[in-house]
């Protein structure tokens, strides 16, 4: 016997969308695909076990990129970005430039797009019923106050909130934990070609008016100094101007140097100063020819006003604004900071106080008035930077976040000063007694005073650990082995410094002294360790002592680690816990010899 059974409308609802399920790979930009992303989720789900379970790139339930997964994949990862006219938006990360793809999680630009929630997710959810409150209740059965009804789809449209931009599973990260979830997906990343994606562009004698915005960390200044590129912009310039000079096309780029993070410098540092060394700085960098020259602060917004004027100045109403500069030398803050001034309705791009930030080109919509462009370049990698051989960890404390204090000790010959356990002067000839060595870094790494003779020593017992970074012995081999460069430098004054041995991304000693010495600089192999005159020539009106200075960091969990163990002494012998410690009264930074 056949029994006939009814199928209600909505049981045959799973069975006519998993018929359309092939189809859906052809039309990936149908309205049909777009109406089966909004509607078949939670059927496909709940489908009779026996019926085969589509997979997800099928009908693309968490992407909102045009195009299939499967073509997706079989694109080369790119670092071009979006700064071709041709190139949608939509398929690049608006937070670092990437291109977005939603296919596999441990490839770079992976991304999901949030759920959809009900329209009236949230709506007067923090509003109680007004037939609740005692004083409208006879009201409400009158009529005279009526409650507010559920919103239909219509009316919830109205109302809704712009839709944040889908950034990609890194910026995401980098956004809100400050850090790269998997930093095994950054070796994946191509290194970004600025010669043949910038460089072209700039080197092209027609077209659109170009505006470089060479972008320099005002307290890494010859670290993040972008050397090959200020090389590139002059050669480009000089030939430009001899083919203009000739009656030909000369599309000769203008060059804003724009050195940021100067609220991190002393503010007793007079700007005329400043701006001198920054001019003579950048000369011997290899760029000869700067339209001009801002000293910013994004932080602070100190300078923005200028240099947004001078920029719309120079673009024009079409031309075109590239943001260059080193990894972490702070461009994508800057545009943020300039777009927040100028109130524009532009994309957040990521920030983190971690290099490599920005991984495409980002055409940054909303800054410039009429048709031109803002566009924001990866930052380029600089080897010779020590922060690019740390890791995350090891960064966040060679990292200058707040404004530097000088570190100032009186040394005598043979004596050699170490900056953690990346860095070590040594005092090796001198026709004086002493000479003062002012040590400006950042104030969480430790330094150690001492005998050169017991410097192998203290290489063997204290590096990764009493010297951090590195962090731990291991990390120690890791970074490979250490150089000596000599420096013969000369000064003519004890009030000041005269000149600066920096190592490129950790920061510098400045050497104040009247005659002559023989210095040595080690650090390890291939960290560029320069000679220059001095930046910040003042010192500390109390010197330091030998042995070891306790960074900040460690001083204050020391500080507490004593308290906790000697209230815990002082209760087990019966006195009162909540007495004043001697070591309450401790400076705030501890050195033992």
């Amino acid at each position: 016997m056949l029994l006939a059974r009814k199928l209600s409308p909505s049981k045959l609802k799973p069975l006519f969308y998993l018929s359309l399920l092939p189809e859906c790979r052809n039309l990936a930009h149908s309205n049909l695909s777009s109406v089966l992303v909004a509607h078949s989720k939670f059927q496909i789900q709940n489908c009779p076990k026996f019926l085969p379970q589509p997979t997800i790139s099928l009908i693309r339930f968490f992407s909102s990129q045009p195009g299939d997964s499967a073509l997706k994949q079989n694109l080369p990862i790119s670092r071009e970005g979006n700064y071709d006219e041709g190139t949608s938006p939509s398929v690049v990360c608006p937070g670092c430039g990437v291109y977005m793809q939603d296919s596999n999680p441990k490839h770079p630009g992976y991304f999901i797009k949030p759920s959809e929630k009900d329209l009236n997710y949230k709506l007067f959810n923090n509003l109680e019923p007004v037939a609740e409150e005692p004083e409208f209740s006879n009201s409400v059965k009158r009529g005279i106050v009526i409650e507010p009804e559920k919103l239909n789809d219509d009316d919830a449209n109205l109302i809704k909130k712009p839709e944040k931009p889908v950034v990609c599973a890194r910026c995401h990260s980098l956004r809100h934990y400050g850090k790269v979830k998997d930093p095994t997906v950054e070796n994946l990343l191509p290194d970004f070609d600025f010669d043949y994606t910038v460089g072209r562009k700039l080197a092209s004698t027609s077209g659109t008016r170009s505006v470089v915005l060479m972008v320099v960390d005002a307290v890494d200044f010859d670290g993040s100094f972008p050397r090959k590129v200020a090389k590139l912009l002059s050669k480009t310039i000089e030939d430009h101007s001899a083919a203009w000079k000739q009656g030909k096309s000369g599309n000769v780029p203008r060059v804003v140097l724009v050195v940021t993070k100067i609220d991190l410098l002393p503010s007793s540092l007079s700007p005329t100063t400043l701006e001198y060394w920054i001019r003579q700085r950048a000369r011997e960098g290899g760029i000869n020819k700067i339209t001009s020259l801002h000293m910013v602060s994004s932080l602070r917004d100190w300078g923005l006003k200028n240099l947004v004027d001078d920029i719309v100045a120079l673009a024009g109403p079409r031309g075109n604004v590239w943001a260059v500069g080193a990894q972490n030398a702070g461009k994508s803050t800057l545009i943020n900071s300039i777009g927040k001034y100028v109130g524009g309705n532009i994309t957040h791009l990521t920030e983190a106080p971690v290099p490599g930030t920005t991984l495409g080109i980002l055409r940054v919509e909303g800054v410039l008035p009429r048709q031109a462009k803002l566009f924001d370049t990866p930052g380029l990698l600089h080897p010779h930077q020590i922060t690019t051989r740390l890791t995350r960890e090891e960064q966040k404390l060679v990292n200058m976040g707040k404004e530097l204090k000088p570190r100032t000790y009186r040394v005598k010959v043979g004596h050699s000063i170490h900056i953690a356990g990346l860095m070590r002067l040594d005092i090796e000839e001198t026709s004086l007694d002493t000479i003062y060595v002012t040590v400006w870094a950042s104030p969480y790494l430790p330094l150690h005073m001492g005998k050169i003779e017991n410097a192998p020593k203290i290489f063997q017992d204290h590096f990764g650990c009493q010297l951090q970074p590195p962090i731990g012995e291991k990390r120690v081999q890791e970074l490979g082995n250490w150089v000596r460069r000599e420096f013969h430098v000369s000064g003519n004054s004890w009030g000041s410094s005269s000149v600066d041995i920096a190592a490129s991304g950790l920061g510098w000693f400045a050497i104040g002294l009247k005659g002559d010495a023989v210095l040595s600089a080690w650090t390890y192999e291939g960290v560029d360790v320069i000679l220059r005159n001095s930046l910040l020539p003042y010192r500390s009106h109390t010197f330091e002592v030998a042995g070891f200075t306790v960074s900040k960091i460690v001083s204050q969990s020391d500080r507490v680690l004593n308290k906790s163990h000697q209230r815990s002494d002082k209760k087990a012998k019966g006195v009162d816990s909540k007495a004043p410690l001697s070591s309450d009264l401790d400076s705030s930074m501890l050195t033992s010899n």
